[in-house]
């Protein structure tokens, strides 16, 4: 890492030296272990899921969007920033990612939100940290990759992660609407009856995409793999045929970006996955498990050594490989402490968000320095007040398992 050698391949050459130095495995066996850990179906979700936010990011169903948010709550203190959070949580029903709705909505609201007064730090950074509710709220590339890695249940994953979602969003909508009555920021006039009845007529159809999507998983109309693609086939039939804002000429670069933001992310796990199978044969989650158990001795201590490992090494490395390494190697602390996979995999995610928010890697930073052409650093600082709401949301679901498992519970 230090050399600047991808992640992944610092994975794979660690894992290939292990395997055939330290066991008596035949190599051959580590490319296998390649193919294997790339061929779950549940994968092919990822990739029409990110297809399907860089087709949104594109067309126009993300502007579309907020104008119906700024129709709702437009007129009221904090309207605009409001508008910022839910459309947010809105687009992360049905993109799945956290640079994607960064780009989509942030590139439209923090222009908006500085022209109508508000503070460039306070724009930037809610746009910033909102952005990252496109993890939380299902559906969530990180939740599928967690349910292939641990073998739980992605509809239950997905599940989880409302009541976590819910609460983050609303923590930042009531933030920003006491920001705005502290500092008096500009409050535009609500719009007509008109006005509002024309952005929901002109928006509906990205209204009905997450209805469409989440409708169908959780009714068991589709499998989360079949979601992804009805989402990818649903966004390029309306941007295409209905709004008409791409052509088909405008389709090649959103496939190449997709392309590359896939094989980028298979490879990782496929890697990923050669180096479990190490851990696994050499019985490395047992004897981590047995050290650790020297010094834990409940679930409590064992949810804060985790989220303060995950906190430092969301610092240096991705820490979607870090999940995919480190979920055998807890594994058995999770059966010993009685902690649900599911919970689990909520706050695992939600360090994942601390993560893109975490210089010096973190991926959301440097996609909102792109998309203001502020230094990295400038909006380092600006998210530093909702991190700390971040953590505390953290901080609740690690310590209050009802918030990840009630709904599933209550839904079984």
């Amino acid at each position: 890492m230090v050399m600047g050698i991808p992640l992944a391949v610092v994975m794979g050459l660690a894992a290939t030296a292990c395997v055939t130095i330290f066991t008596f495995i035949p190599p051959q066996t580590v490319f296998q272990q390649l193919y294997q850990g790339s061929e779950y179906d549940l994968l092919q979700a990822v990739v029409f899921f990110i297809v399907a936010g860089a087709i949104m990011t594109r067309g126009t169903l993300a502007s579309r969007l907020v104008r119906i948010g700024q129709a709702l709550v437009g007129g009221f203190t904090g309207g605009l920033a409001i508008t910022s959070v839910l459309i947010c949580m809105f687009f992360a029903a049905v993109s799945g990612s956290s640079p994607a709705t960064v780009v989509a909505i942030g590139s439209i609201m923090i222009p908006a939100l500085i022209q109508s007064g508000y503070n460039s730090r306070f724009s930037i950074g809610l746009l910033t940290s909102a952005g990252s509710l496109g993890i939380l709220i299902p559906p969530s590339i990180p939740m599928i990759i967690w349910a292939v890695v641990m073998g739980v249940s992605v509809t239950k994953q997905f599940m989880a992660g409302f009541l976590p979602g819910g609460i983050l969003g609303g923590t930042l909508i009531i933030y920003s609407y006491l920001q705005a009555r502290k500092n008096r920021w500009h409050t535009p006039s609500r719009l007509s009856m008109s006005e509002i009845k024309t952005a929901f007529r002109e928006g509906i159809w990205g209204l009905f995409m997450p209805i469409l999507v989440l409708g169908g998983i959780y009714s068991g109309l589709f499998t989360a793999t079949e979601a992804a693609a009805v989402a990818f086939v649903y966004a390029l039939f309306v941007e295409l045929v209905i709004h008409k804002s791409l052509k088909p000429r405008d389709l090649i670069p959103v496939l190449k970006e997709s392309i590359l933001t896939s094989s980028m992310l298979l490879f990782i796990i496929a890697n990923a996955s050669v180096l479990s199978y190490y851990f696994s044969v050499d019985q490395i989650p047992l004897r981590v498990a047995e050290f650790l158990l020297e010094f834990i001795n409940n679930k409590y201590l064992f949810l804060l050594f985790v989220n303060i490992g995950l906190l430092i090494m969301g610092c240096f490395m991705d820490v979607v490989s870090a999940m995919l390494v480190l979920g055998p190697v807890f594994y058995p602390l999770l059966q010993k402490f009685g902690v649900d996979p599911i919970h689990f995999g909520i706050i695992m995610v939600l360090n994942i968000e601390v993560a893109f928010l975490t210089p010096p890697f973190g991926v959301n930073l440097f996609v909102s320095s792109g998309i203001t052409h502020k230094d990295i650093i400038e909006v380092s600082r600006s998210v530093l007040p909702f991190l700390v709401l971040i953590y505390g949301v953290l901080f609740l679901v690690t310590y209050v398992p009802w918030i990840s498992l009630g709904l599933t519970r209550l839904l079984q």
